[in-house]
């Protein structure tokens, strides 16, 4: 019996170390273990209610957003505040560009790297300005007495890569594009936010900026420049690395049960729907059936707890038996994988035109069957397609917002209350919880993305999605892991928010 051992798992958000056992040349068992502990939770208790949104927007520099916003709308159901429909759109552009960003990060700069030669950027004889900046830079590098020349590109784990120099070369080429077209992104969301990583402008009961034609135009036209990075590089990229390494369509399978609490407000909706996916269609999520373990936690206790009367966790890092930092979340007590791969699942399972049609195609194009979907490969490839399909919708957002027009209501506190905000963030369902005490958070709870996929065991000892996914994985001993650590990244991990 081997043993293969990423620790750390590089090219993430976070600090997360992967073991697994392996057996006639595949992996039989595998630990997910979340290696720090941050207390977000903890540190909320007997603040002001307007504070959660500044600082829960500090779990993540990557999807702060998503807090933000979930953090809002957990006040908002707590306080009864509703929010104009300026400022729903207002937000969805905001979080609509955090996906774009966040998304095109994922599969360029930390993912691609996994399936691309990047030595063969050393024999590059052509004359694209890009790549040729790129090699000298490399070859400079090299000659230096640097620990790590070349990082992020060098070191590398041995491997399967693809000899295809076209592929190779327009990766590399894409992958520095890439920073600039992240950038865009960023910009989007801070004429709207006020500023990023951490917007400015979202507060309970709405969005504080002022808003005039000529912000909305600006928006627009960065929109259209990201848009078309989308639709000529990334989408192309992706349905390459499917032909290229068409083995991923059957590696990484995990659970094949699917959660999303519903994404972007709509009039009366969210236009990514709700709902969970088990194998007997869509299903209507029922809250009261989540609960978070900590038995197999770094946490006093062994509890099984729903996140709205759930215990303040107390760190206990010698605890017997535990192994991750992170809890494991269950839904009707069964592990279920969340992101982009679910969103588009469950979306396709409830029947929405506007995801069901263009995916036929989308499918078509990649040569993948639906059922293909629940994959390593089928991660990334629906990671692209939803950035495809948000920066479209965008498009109807921009022309939903009025000028002028109020984007926020008039905050009103309460002495107590009880709120839940879910949102989808890009890397999958995030909820926040919160009860109010004499005006003041008595308590609060977050369930957040990474917390779902890289859960550890629970009492009964059923394993997380990633821990699933990577049963059944062949591996090469001479590469050294990079099998796993392509099922590992498939699911874009952000273990700092995953620990809170």
């Amino acid at each position: 019996m081997a043993k293969i051992v990423l620790d750390p798992v590089t090219r993430i958000e976070g600090h997360l170390r992967i073991e697994t056992q392996v057996a006639a040349g595949r992996v039989t068992k595998a630990w997910s273990k979340g290696e720090m502990f941050r207390g977000f939770e903890a540190l909320l208790q007997g603040r002001d209610p307007l504070d959660a949104p500044v600082i829960t927007q500090r779990i993540c520099g990557v999807c702060p957003i998503s807090h933000a916003l979930s953090s809002c709308k957990a006040i908002e159901s707590a306080t009864g505040l509703n929010v104009p429909a300026n400022g729903r759109y207002l937000r969805n552009l905001i979080l609509g560009a955090n996906y774009l960003q966040s998304h095109i990060l994922h599969f360029y700069h930390l993912s691609a790297l996994d399936f691309v030669q990047v030595e063969a950027l050393l024999d590059y004889s052509g004359r694209d300005p890009v790549l040729l900046d790129l090699k000298h830079w490399a070859q400079s590098e090299l000659n230096t007495n640097r620990v790590l020349p070349v990082a992020p590109f060098l070191p590398k784990l041995p491997g399967d890569y693809a000899q295809n120099a076209q592929w190779n070369l327009g990766a590399l080429s894409n992958y520095v594009e890439a920073l600039d077209i992240r950038r865009e992104a960023h910009r989007m969301a801070a004429l709207v936010g006020g500023k990023m990583p951490h917007a400015a402008t979202l507060v309970p009961g709405g969005v504080t900026c002022a808003t005039d034609a000529d912000m909305l135009e600006d928006f627009r036209s960065r929109l259209r420049r990201v848009r078309r990075f989308i639709e000529r590089c990334y989408i192309p990229d992706v349905l390459q690395a499917a032909r290229l390494y068409p083995e991923y369509a059957a590696v990484g399978r995990g659970v094949a049960r699917f959660l999303s609490y519903g994404v972007f407000d709509e009039e009366g909706a969210t236009w990514m729907p709700a709902g969970t996916l088990n194998g007997r269609g869509h299903e209507h999520l029922d809250l009261a059936l989540i609960h978070e373990d900590t038995t197999t936690g770094f946490y006093r206790g062994n509890h099984k707890s729903h996140p709205q009367n759930a215990p303040s966790p107390i760190p206990q890092a010698d605890k017997p038996r535990a192994y991750s930092w992170l809890k494991a979340p269950r839904y009707n007590g069964l592990s279920y994988e969340v992101g982009p791969l679910a969103r588009i699942m469950v979306a396709a399972a409830a029947g929405e035109p506007s995801i069901v049609d263009p995916l036929t195609d989308f499918l078509r194009e990649a040569r993948l069957g639906q059922d293909q979907l629940a994959s390593t490969l089928g991660r990334h490839a629906a990671r692209a397609f939803e950035a495809q399909l948000i920066a479209a919708r965008m498009e109807n957002w921009l022309d939903a917002v009025t000028p002028g027009t109020a984007a926020i209501v008039p905050y009103k506190n309460r002495d107590a209350g009880n709120g839940v905000g879910l949102i989808e963030a890009p890397r999958g369902a995030l909820g926040h919880w919160i009860s109010l005490k004499s005006g003041r958070i008595g308590s609060y709870q977050c369930i957040v993305p990474s917390t779902w996929n890289f859960s550890p065991r629970d009492g009964d000892q059923n394993p997380g999605p990633v821990e699933s996914a990577l049963v059944g994985t062949a591996v090469n001993p001479e590469f050294k892991g990079l099998e796993v650590a392509r099922v590992v990244r498939s699911f874009d991990p952000c273990i700092a928010c995953a620990v809170h």
